[in-house]
């Protein structure tokens, strides 16, 4: 099965969610985003006045990681050096950020980018030009494993094994003396996969995006599955070089319907639906080792930029003060050394 991540254009979806408006809870709490895009994809184009408008919507949004979408690629040049337009692009954001254009707030503080890490030991002149090109905030790469039988995403489906493979590993050994981190982007099953490449690079910091990579699409069902994945996050968990982001449930893939609603759901059933994964989360990891993401725009057709901070705030509503902070600034500012 093949699945569109955007069902709605922005214009119709801007509209959609026009129609539920709540009150931001607890609008003091500082928040970092700890992973959004910005891609130019037309008709779902979201780039700096878009996420400005929706980081500006009510919650105390600090700073925010940009995370790599195969997006502002340089069009001409050798194909593994065309993804450093992307990392310039984010760049150049963050300086218009520092020139006020953002209220304040510190957008893309943190750089994400795509470097092919198969490409083995070639890799380490094309991580130095990413660095080079983030101006001082690059932070890791992001490359995709999320492969499952009768699931893609668009064109973004990896094939088998990827974490596994010796060339991507040889790329991979590359990142820690460069003091880069690994974004993975995965579905559940490739848990073990990571797992084994934790343990393999005790010393190379590994945040795993979107609890996992739930899937409900397909021939898979949460349902029949959860047990698996809790069983594959326990064991993860126990690597202590690896951090979990809170979110990505938005996406279509996660089964969940709330985007083919007439209208948009509330905060409180985003929450319900969404705290048997975070709380997992939470519980294998702690919060020291657990950040919340938004994934916008990826996440966006489940609801607004507001609703779903709410919803985030509504499954931590039982968690200290301390543990807040950790998982809504903390650990972001930890795990991706940022300097607010």
């Amino acid at each position: 099965m093949s699945t569109q991540p955007h069902p709605r254009g922005f214009a119709e979806l801007l509209a959609w969610q026009a129609s539920r408006v709540e009150d931001v809870l607890d609008p003091e709490l500082p928040v970092i985003d700890a992973h959004h895009h910005l891609w130019r994809r037309p008709p779902h184009t979201y780039l700096s006045d878009a996420f400005a408008e929706d980081i500006g919507s009510g919650h105390n949004i600090r700073a925010t990681v940009f995370i790599e979408c195969d997006a502002m690629y340089k069009p001409s040049g050798p194909p593994e050096l065309r993804s450093l337009g992307e990392t310039e692009f984010a760049n150049g954001v963050a300086a218009m950020s520092l020139a006020g254009a953002f209220d304040g707030r510190q957008v893309c503080a943190g750089i994400v980018g795509r470097v092919e890490l198969a490409l083995g030991d070639a890799v380490r002149p094309l991580l130095e030009a990413h660095i080079v090109a983030g101006g001082g905030r690059f932070r890791g790469v992001r490359n995709h494993a999320n492969y499952a039988p009768g699931v893609t995403i668009g064109a973004r489906q990896a094939p088998a094994g990827v974490l596994l493979a010796k060339d991507f590993r040889r790329g991979f050994a590359h990142l820690a003396p460069l003091g880069l981190s690994y974004d993975s982007w995965q579905f559940f099953e490739q848990i073990p996969d990571l797992t084994d490449l934790a343990r393999a690079f005790p010393d190379t910091r590994i945040i795993l995006n979107h609890v996992g990579g739930i899937l409900g699409i397909g021939p898979y069902r949460r349902e029949n599955y959860f047990g698996a994945w809790r069983k594959m996050v326990a064991e993860l968990a126990t690597c202590p070089n690896v951090f979990m982001k809170l979110g990505g449930l938005g996406m279509e893939t996660s089964g969940f319907d709330h985007f083919h609603r007439d209208a948009p759901v509330s905060s409180a059933e985003l929450a319900a639906d969404w705290q048997p994964y975070i709380d997992t989360c939470i519980e294998m990891f702690g919060t020291a080792r657990c950040l919340f993401e938004s994934n916008f725009p990826a996440d966006k057709q489940c609801g607004s930029y507001r609703t779903l901070w709410n919803a985030f705030k509504r499954v931590a509503a039982g968690y200290s003060s301390t543990e807040k902070h950790d998982l809504f600034y903390g650990t972001a500012a930890s795990a991706y050394r940022l300097e607010i």
